[in-house]
């Protein structure tokens, strides 16, 4: 890597986990992401990518919100589509303590290269771990375990009630994966944690499937 002799470094996850000769068999396995830094809090001076691998044919997901929200007994399955993704941001900002912000946009320019629905909130935000955990095909927050790392750590379900804030509006909880792909045919989701300095990005595409 051209590292002088004199010159001191450090190796990090992608969350900015310093790896050590403690938790090196924990942190560093096959397919894992390092960053090679001057400090663990170190600017990086371009974005970098990481790769998730994950086994089930796309059909199984770009197809699996169509089925889903068609059996869903005749109702309009638009407005539960769209009360998956606001059930994302309702959890991520359950434990705000300032202000609880959610947009919800409709764009039907080409901003973002064809019309698109944009959901906005000012929540914890998820590491890169969690956005990897985010993309895993029916990984609930609720049954996470082991190595995958929840994206709403710490998350409470709240008690039952119809149509509020304070509660899980998502009808089907078929997830917001198949939600996006109800809804359309390439899900971006964008996330800084409060206290990185990192912005963390994932696409899933049907035209990249």
């Amino acid at each position: 890597f051209g590292i002088a002799t004199d010159e001191n470094f450090v190796i990090t996850t992608t969350s900015r986990k310093e790896v050590t000769e403690d938790n090196f068999s924990e942190l560093v396995q096959d397919g894992v992401t390092l960053y090679l830094l001057q400090s663990v809090d170190q600017t990086l001076v371009l974005a970098t990518k990481e790769r998730i691998d994950f086994l089930p044919h796309y059909d199984t997901l770009v197809k699996s919100g169509m089925y889903e929200y068609y059996a869903s007994e005749g109702q309009n399955p638009l407005p539960f589509a769209l009360a998956e993704l606001i059930d994302n941001s309702l959890s991520a900002t359950c434990r705000n303590t300032g202000i609880r912000s959610i947009q919800i946009k409709l764009l039907f320019d080409d901003s973002q290269g064809k019309p698109a629905v944009a959901v906005i909130d000012n929540g914890s935000g998820m590491t890169s771990k969690q956005l990897n955990n985010w993309a895993v095909y029916r990984l609930s927050k609720f049954t996470r375990q082991g190595d995958f790392e929840s994206d709403h750590s710490g998350y409470v379900r709240p008690l039952p009630v119809p149509r509020s804030l304070n509660s899980d509006i998502s009808y089907f909880g078929v997830g917001g994966k198949q939600a996006v792909f109800f809804v359309g045919q390439c899900a971006r989701m964008i996330s800084k944690p409060a206290e990185s300095q990192d912005v963390h990005e994932l696409v899933l595409s049907k035209e990249d499937f």
